[in-house]
């Protein structure tokens, strides 16, 4: 977490706002300097706030909070680069929840890997009323996953994930599953 940082000077040093008169006293320049030293990390924040703010520039514990914040799909045990994927991929994400590109991104995001997903949902134009009714008559969908090397924990994740992207409405079913390795030339 943000905290002082030793030898850190400040971008504006109380000692030169004091009024003259303590412009030469030894005991008030002291005591202001190490006022100096407690709010030199706030004033440099405040400098780079617009950093903070962006996931590719933010440290990373502060972008592990911004995930919250903004409603990334995280769990805080992905690696840096997917976090920070995760944090700036979030407006958007919100934006197409409940879309099964929606779900194969925000799929994709957490796991690094794109999802194969099945649903019973059809859309279908006709000239002529009274056509066949695309999709099928119950609702489902199915995500399956394939991982190089699957832990216990990844299909319960994945469960939450879809739980949670998912349209509200759709029954589904998650399978975690090995990928096929491909032998190498």
């Amino acid at each position: 977490m943000r905290g002082s940082v030793d030898g850190l000077g400040s971008s504006a040093p109380i000692g030169a706002m004091l009024p003259a008169v303590f412009a030469d006293d030894d005991l008030a320049q002291r005591f202001v300097a190490g006022l100096d030293e407690v709010i030199a990390p706030i004033h440099n924040v405040l400098d780079c706030l617009p950093a903070y703010f962006d996931p590719a520039l933010a440290p990373v514990d502060f972008t592990r909070w911004l995930a919250g914040w903004v409603g990334a799909e995280t769990d805080g045990t992905e690696p840096e680069e997917r976090l920070r994927a995760a944090v700036a991929a979030a407006a958007y994400l919100h934006r197409v929840r409940g879309t099964r590109r929606g779900l194969a991104e925000a799929i994709r995001l957490a796991f690094g890997v794109r999802p194969e997903i099945s649903e019973s949902g059809g859309a279908a134009w006709s000239a002529r009323p009274l056509g066949p009714v695309p999709g099928e008559p119950r609702p489902h969908l199915h995500v399956t996953l394939r991982l190089p090397d699957p832990g216990p924990a990844d299909e319960h994740r994945l469960d939450a994930l879809v739980a949670a992207a998912r349209p509200a409405h759709m029954p589904y079913t998650v399978t975690v599953t090995v990928a096929e390795r491909t032998p190498e030339r």
